[in-house]
């Protein structure tokens, strides 16, 4: 099935034309899923989808790395832990520790490419493989119900709502991948600065290369900015075109 932005439109109204649904979908989902990145408590709750992304980007390039995966756990507190096997120092090593900060804005960034395509259901299709891959690993019993449910609200969207509600759906959680990827990278820099995060990914890093941690850090934010400006370029084309 594939599904058009087009095919959200509604009939003219009774004063007047209706908002175009096309332009309407990407301003308005982008604006929401910015509040809710920069919210308080609707952020914590949101951010377990960032954490199981955020360990899902280490598992799959440990994998692609050669390292064999031991599983994945996901905590209530949104944080997470990859335990992979394998040489403990090297490219393989550097390049686990380094995805899981950028993976939310990279798989976002994806999400954005699948979009502009007017791809929606191989979006819904990819996001439920890649939690489904993600639930085989999980080790503990936060990690399975957090996926669970998360798998569950993706499954009724995918199956019960229409192509209208599926594409206000899929724009707001792009754009939350996108703009949420961004904030655990500030946060990680925050309590880096407090002596809060010895053991963080960039600190891993830092050991493993020899590079400065504060450097990494600054990699992992340009990685994740530009897949922000590129994705956002792509979500809010319908809105710039005349």
């Amino acid at each position: 099935m594939r599904v058009t932005l087009a095919d959200t439109a509604g009939p003219t109204g009774l004063f007047g034309a209706q908002p175009n649904p096309v332009v309407l979908v990407p301003l308005v989902t982008g604006g929401v899923a910015l509040l809710l990145v920069l919210s308080g408590s609707p952020w914590r709750l949101a951010r377990n989808v960032v954490t199981i992304v955020h360990e899902g980007g280490h598992a799959l390039v440990a994998v692609l790395a050669g390292r064999r995966l031991r599983g994945i756990q996901l905590h209530s507190d949104t944080s997470g832990v990859t335990v992979s096997r394998g040489k403990p120092t090297g490219p393989g090593m550097a390049l686990t520790a380094l995805a899981g900060y950028p993976a939310p804005a990279v798989l976002g960034l994806g999400f954005a490419g699948l979009l502009a395509a007017n791809r929606i259901t191989a979006l819904l299709v990819i996001a439920a493989l890649l939690l489904l891959g993600v639930l085989v690993m999980v080790r503990n019993a936060y990690g399975v119900l957090s996926v669970v449910l998360t798998a569950g609200g993706l499954a009724l969207i995918a199956l019960v709502a229409g192509p209208g509600v599926q594409a206000w759906f899929v724009y707001l959680i792009t754009w939350f991948l996108l703009l949420g990827g961004m904030r655990p990278v500030f946060e990680l820099q925050a309590k880096r600065r407090r002596g809060y995060a010895r053991d963080s990914d960039a600190d891993q890093l830092g050991r493993l290369t020899g590079v400065p941690a504060l450097l990494w850090v600054l990699i992992m934010t340009v990685i994740c900015l530009s897949c922000l400006v590129v994705g956002g370029a792509w979500l809010l084309a319908p809105a710039l075109q005349p």
